[in-house]
């Protein structure tokens, strides 16, 4: 690209969140950014936000303009779809937004939890592509007493009608008397599939919640509630999935 077309590549990544002008000149500086895979030091770089892909510190910034990244706590009794035919609540009653966006994987019904919501179809597929394998997190409420081996036999893996399943982590989250709250992550996201894993040995689920999603924390955010995903977020994203 010449020197007369395009953005700045410090006014690009300031307008992207990064940080000041100044700022985002210190980082072009040091060597921190690149465009489509070359490391840049110039200031006076231009750039094509809509389709050159800029990196800071090896995380992807979006830049392109129509892009929109949400993430969405779920409520129980709510469908994890934009619509319903049979007039059920769905995540539409909770979004405000004008762009038109889809939701990335699924909760069942009866799930609260994170689900994104997003316009960007090519990240959306390589997030929920097995090969990929990204991981999601839940909180699952049980009730014990739990055998001590619980966690080894679920990380080993059981038989379910539909193929081999197992967690790639467990721990008991909290306790109060035969209410025990455990932390199960998977990387594979096949239909109910926490609840088949836990009521397989021996202990069916009372409620559940999905708390992660890959890099992405659902923290503090209320159901029914959204926010916008950070710069940094964002990114995160990109590199869970090679983009």
């Amino acid at each position: 690209m010449s020197d007369n077309e395009g953005v700045r590549l410090q006014k690009v990544l300031a307008e992207a969140g990064i940080g000041s002008r100044r700022h985002c000149e210190e980082l072009i500086g040091e060597g921190r950014v690149e465009v489509n895979g070359h490391r840049v030091f110039r200031f006076g770089e231009r750039v094509d936000p809509e389709s050159d892909v800029i990196k800071v510190d090896g995380r992807r910034v979006e830049t392109r303009s129509e892009m929109r990244y949400y993430m969405i706590n779920k409520p129980r009794g709510v469908v994890s779809t934009m619509s319903d035919e049979r007039g059920r609540k769905s995540l539409a009653s909770y979004v405000e937004v004008p762009e038109r966006l889809f939701h990335v994987g699924r909760l069942d019904t009866d799930t609260e939890g994170l689900i994104l919501l997003t316009n960007d179809g090519e990240l959306a597929h390589r997030l929920t592509h097995p090969s990929f394998g990204v991981s999601k997190t839940y909180l699952a409420e049980i009730h014990g007493p739990i055998p001590r081996d619980l966690g080894r036999r679920l990380r080993k893996g059981v038989d379910l009608e539909d193929g081999f399943a197992k967690a790639d982590a467990f721990r008991i989250f909290d306790q109060v008397g035969r209410r025990i709250l455990v932390e199960i992550t998977l990387h594979e996201g096949r239909k109910h599939i926490v609840r088949r894993l836990l009521k397989e040995v021996g202990f069916p689920v009372q409620q559940l919640a999905r708390v992660e999603f890959g890099p992405l924390k659902l923290g503090q955010l209320k159901p029914g509630h959204m926010r916008a995903l950070s710069v940094r977020e964002v990114g995160e994203l990109y590199k869970a999935v090679d983009l």
